[in-house]
């Protein structure tokens, strides 16, 4: 449930550059995919403001938006 919701939130940080289908069968990091800088900014806004969490913008923080495994994981134990 999680995964398939933070798929729909890629599609729409991305404006469509990246669709949910593409981000959830992905094995490229999402920036790979074309999710931008900006995309990922909106990610973040996005992801802060669905789960309530802060995202940790440290590179190792920032390394969980390219998989959408590792941050359904990551927001799993939250």
């Amino acid at each position: 449930m999680i995964k398939e919701r933070l798929a729909e939130l890629v599609g729409e940080a991305s404006d469509g550059a990246v669709s949910a289908q593409e981000a959830l069968s992905a094995t490229a990091p999402l920036t790979a995919l074309g999710l931008t800088s900006i995309g990922v900014l909106r990610l973040v806004d996005a992801i802060e403001t669905e789960f309530g969490v802060a995202v940790d913008l440290t590179p190792e923080g920032m390394a969980l938006l390219d998989r959408l495994d590792d941050l359904a994981a990551h927001l799993a134990t939250r």
